[in-house]
């Protein structure tokens, strides 16, 4: 984006951007702080749509606004948080998608078929399984810690999570979920120390694993394919695999981040100039091709993006994730959207932590993700 940042700079006297790259954990923690304060910056990057949906400035009046709404309707409905209005808060930076890598070497070496495209969580554990006890690999599967990537799980085995009056909904479908991935972690197939060892909601990034061939499946997303394409490189294959299905789907979560601006900005014009430009198709796809993301713009989405760099098997992988878009479960884009999707996916991880841990019983876990949502949406009423 730096290019195009220097770019806009040059071609617009008077309007300067400056752009701050921070940390994921910024965006999750720090940014809420400091916008909560009146101490925000002018705009960011978001990955909590709906939740921070009432900081956003409309742009209306300084984009395209029939390119916006043509473009990318669904991102702005999230944004929106469940507005029915028709306001323009921001613009996809990309689109991300939950799902698996499998080491295709260590399934050659143990000479176990790869499962094909409609089987099950539970085919994966058992090949994986074989997988690794024939090639003496520490474990066969892990997951990041994060209730974003449960969520694929749970809604795969008919979770809903929220309703349609925005409460939480605990079902038989998350129930059976919890149940699953807790005998994962019992029976060896999960390492305990990745979801047991870390405490409260904090997210674990799981890549290193992967990278060093200590696991045969690894459920995180898409937007770990540039380290796949640098990182791992030439050491082992790898492929990005169908998702796995669970009774009710064989669904992921969609995410990505959204580029938008703040009510508390003195610099709308600037800002709302600035991802106007950025929005442009070919500039957007400027960036899509050399991060070696998703498109989260139609038209570039059906012309395609001639990614800088990347190995044949980025593309394919890329190509992989962009094919699981039309199995996603309604489900998943409803709770992606949900103001307080944030409450719910910290709630989970906190609680299925302390259900591996022996503190809760499943059915206690359910009463107290019920209860922190509940919570922090009674909360967010009374102010």
């Amino acid at each position: 984006m730096q290019p195009l940042a220097d770019e806009f700079n040059s071609n617009n006297p008077g309007m300067t951007v400056n752009l701050e790259t921070v940390t994921i954990q910024t965006i999750l923690e720090s940014l809420p702080v400091q916008l909560e304060s009146g101490m925000g910056p002018d705009g960011s990057v978001v990955v909590d749509f709906g939740g921070l949906s009432r900081y956003y400035l409309d742009l209306a009046p300084y984009v395209d606004v029939e390119r916006f709404e043509a473009e990318f309707p669904q991102l702005l409905q999230w944004l929106r948080g469940g507005d029915e209005g028709d306001a323009i808060y921001g613009m996809p930076t990309s689109q991300t998608l939950n799902g698996a890598f499998v080491n295709l070497t260590l399934f050659e070496q143990a000479g176990v078929p790869v499962p094909e495209e409609g089987a099950t969580w539970e085919e994966w554990a058992e090949a994986t399984r074989q997988v690794a006890e024939a090639t003496g690999t520490d474990f066969a599967m892990e997951m990041d810690r994060s209730g974003h990537r449960f969520a694929s799980l749970a809604i795969s085995y008919g979770a809903e999570l929220v309703d349609e009056e925005g409460r939480p909904v605990i079902d038989e479908g998350l129930r059976e979920a919890i149940e699953q991935f807790v005998a994962w972690h019992h029976d060896g197939t999960m390492p305990m120390d990745l979801w047991g060892a870390t405490g409260g909601a904090t997210t674990r990034d799981l890549f290193t694993d992967f990278l060093n061939a200590n696991v045969v499946f690894y459920f995180g997303g898409s937007w770990q394919l540039n380290r796949m394409d640098t990182e791992v490189g030439d050491l082992f294959e790898w492929a990005v695999v169908p998702a796995p299905c669970g009774p009710s789907s064989c669904t992921v979560m969609p995410g990505g981040g959204a580029l938008v601006a703040f009510n508390t900005t003195d610099n709308p014009e600037v800002v709302g100039a600035f991802i106007d430009f950025l929005s442009m198709q070919e500039n957007y796809e400027r960036v899509i091709a050399v991060s070696k993301d998703i498109p989260g713009v139609q038209s570039v989405i059906d012309e395609g993006v001639e990614y800088v760099d990347a190995s044949e098997r980025t593309v394919a992988a890329l190509e992989s994730f962009t094919a699981q878009i039309p199995k996603i479960d309604a489900a998943a884009y409803r709770f992606q959207g949900w103001p307080f999707q944030r409450a719910m996916m910290n709630a989970m991880t906190t609680r299925i932590g302390q259900v591996l841990n022996g503190e809760l019983t499943v059915d206690a876990a359910l009463e107290r993700i019920e209860a922190d949502v509940n919570q922090a949406i009674d909360s967010a009423n009374v102010q």
